[in-house]
């Protein structure tokens, strides 16, 4: 029988360097000998018997058994007369405890729609239209560019108004573009795609790994999303999860009748929190296995981005485990090496592949170098998600503002390690689940405090060193918390507090994307400078941005309390005009319209180590942006005079 592995394959796979295995493992239509059909391909090395089995031939194991290839574990059977659309599993026997069961293909492209759980076969073939986004998409992902990241749900940002049922990837393509690109985000994040039993996991408990789930249309269906989205200018991320997978019988556990795919020992293969298996590292084919998904994506999907959900959670056999509940490493510590040795591979494998692309890491500890290059030691992602950042300030605005002074370290503890690594600022689903509330509900005071504290809340966000990420219905202002199985509440845009909540982001974007000094150095310490961390008395926070030209300064200024202040004085390190570029205390964002009247010049009085001082009025609970125009009356730049 013409196999589609060759010898190298296997040797590759067995090595844990085939990183290209959805070409070879999984159902291929195929030709043989002048027949068209399906090839088959799974690996089940402790198998006794391997078989596949579907509608065409009544799920009977004994009509189409499958044949190991020599030693490798893997297991062929060519059936003819198959095409697109069959519905298939593996019957496996295994060699151990007389067991049999049913299971999906681990590089099954496409499954039924749950509760079923079939794989069926399917083709990938798609006309890409989004060649000019690829071409450029280097210029978009260096860390000297802007990031704007729009998380969501694909099942709940938008239902359908008379029944309530979830839109599908191609229903939604028109509508999230709009969205998009009147809110004026950079890239789009979804919450796990793949293939998926149970909803309420929200994507999180993943069974197939290579198939988009068709709970909202099938694989093209996504694929045109994504080439929708490109066409418009946006960057795709998805959310991707090697840290755990469920223990439903027909996905990976117990796949061959033993702990293949995971560790035996539920010290190691078992995750306490989300009742789930962890992946075994240090096995090879397991790592060819991963890593062929992450460049599977990219490769036949042309997503820009995987977030890698977790990563704490891979790099301690200790993580969420009471003393007795883990196994040491070889060195008698905490640290899964072999976890650690996976991820330096992955973002290896990525980065060659596809260098123009970002992995973005959710990493909650203080593992060092989560960013950095693998020849540095480095786990080799390209930015990391500051928890810290998103911890430190919810808890600071969630403070009534009479009580802030005592809380003013939450604010500024940040400085310390800000540039440690390349960051993402997050307030991502996960900070409005749970009886968390949601972004709006967690802020004090009443109504107009509570949007003003948001406002605020979003300012300090986008004017922090870092990327930014915000999750679905912040935009807004919504009330309520997120639940997966209802829409974003659009209806609230009625209201103009709300809409006032979504020119205030949809400003900050703008402002984001076109200034310099807000992006340019987001991962360089020469970016950021304080200017009075320590006015804690008045609750102010006063700082500068800086892009890589002398020229592109931006004064920003919080004031986290409810009173103006008046000739607030601030220095700057140029003379001329400073223009008031945001002010989230605009009548149009939902403020009373207190500020600086559009700008103002600075004086020659030398203040915070500076030659210039500005006198400012602060409104209340707002963040003003002041950018150098350098001009002064005369029409001379001061700092050349």
């Amino acid at each position: 029988m013409q196999s589609l592995l060759s010898d190298d394959d296997l040797h590759l796979f067995n090595e844990g360097t085939h990183y290209r295995l959805y070409q070879h493992l999984g159902a291929h239509i195929v030709s043989r000998e002048g027949r068209r059909g399906v090839q088959f391909a799974v690996w089940a090395p402790n198998a006794q018997a391997v078989s596949v089995v579907g509608d065409f031939n009544n799920w009977k194991p004994a009509l189409h058994q499958m044949q190991m290839r020599d030693k490798s574990g893997i297991w062929e059977v060519f059936v003819p007369h198959l095409g697109p659309g069959t519905l298939y599993k593996y019957h496996v026997v295994s060699n151990h405890k007389a067991y049999a069961a049913q299971k999906a293909d681990p590089f099954g492209v496409m499954h039924e729609q749950p509760p079923k759980t079939a794989s069926v076969v399917h083709e990938l073939e798609y006309q890409w239209n989004d060649a000019a986004w690829m071409q450029h998409r280097s210029d978009r992902h260096t860390v000297t560019q802007p990031m704007s990241v729009y998380e969501l749900h694909v099942g709940s940002w938008r239902r359908h108004v008379e029944n309530d049922r979830v839109l599908s990837y191609r229903e939604i393509a028109p509508l999230l573009i709009e969205h998009v690109q009147k809110t004026g985000f950079t890239h789009v994040e979804f919450m796990p795609v793949m293939e998926h039993p149970f909803g309420g996991s929200w994507g999180y408990q993943i069974t197939g790994y290579f198939a988009a789930t068709s709970r909202f249309g099938s694989p093209q269906d996504l694929m045109y999303l994504i080439d929708k989205l490109h066409q418009h200018d946006i960057g795709v991320i998805l959310d991707w999860v090697p840290s755990h997978f469920p223990t439903d019988e027909h996905g990976l556990q117990f796949f061959d009748g033993t702990h293949l795919f995971e560790h035996a020992d539920p010290k190691l293969g078992f995750h306490p929190d989300w009742k789930s298996s962890i992946f075994n590292y240090g096995r090879n084919e397991v790592r060819s296995f991963l890593i062929s998904n992450a460049l599977f994506w990219f490769d036949k999907y042309h997503i820009d981005g995987l977030r890698v959900d977790a990563v704490a959670s891979m790099l301690y056999r200790d993580y969420s485990r009471r003393e007795g509940e883990w196994i040491a490493n070889e060195y008698g510590g905490r640290e899964n090496i072999d976890a650690i040795g996976f991820l330096r591979q992955l973002n290896c494998a990525v980065y060659g592949a596809f260098p123009d692309v970002q992995m973005i890491a959710e990493e909650s500890t203080a593992w060092p170098m989560v960013s950095r290059p693998t020849y540095v030691g480095g786990l080799g992602f390209g930015l990391k998600w500051d928890m810290g950042w998103m911890h430190d300030t919810l808890a600071y605005m969630q403070h009534e503002p009479v009580h802030r002074k005592y809380h003013h370290h939450e604010m500024t503890f940040r400085a310390i390690y800000q540039f440690a690594e390349n960051y993402l600022l997050p307030l991502s689903h996960d900070e409005v689940v749970h009886g968390k509330g949601s972004l709006l509900s967690k802020m004090p005071g009443d109504d107009w405090q509570r949007f003003a504290n948001l406002r605020l809340l979003l300012s300090a966000q986008w004017t922090a060193a870092g990327k930014k990420l915000l999750f679905m219905g912040g935009e807004i202002g919504q009330w309520r918390e997120w639940n997966y199985e209802s829409s974003v509440d659009w209806h609230l845009l009625d209201s103009e507090s709300h809409r006032g909540v979504l020119n205030t982001v949809r400003e900050l974007n703008r402002l984001y994307r076109e200034e310099p000094a807000l992006y340019e150095q987001d991962c360089l310490p020469s970016g950021f400078a304080w200017l009075d961390p320590n006015d804690a008395d008045q609750s102010v926070f006063s700082f500068l941005r800086r892009g890589s030209s002398d020229r592109d300064v931006i004064a920003v200024v919080l004031n986290a309390t409810p009173e103006v202040r008046s000739s607030y004085r601030i220095g700057v390190p140029m003379g001329g005009w400073w223009k008031e570029i945001f002010n989230s205390d605009a009548t149009e964002f939902g403020g009373s319209g207190q500020g600086n009247m559009g700008g103002l010049p600075s004086t020659k009085h030398a203040y915070h180590g500076y030659e210039y001082a500005l006198e400012l009025t602060l409104p209340p609970l707002a963040a003003v942006m002041l950018r150098w125009d350098g001009a002064n009356s005369s029409g001379r730049f001061e700092s050349d005079s």
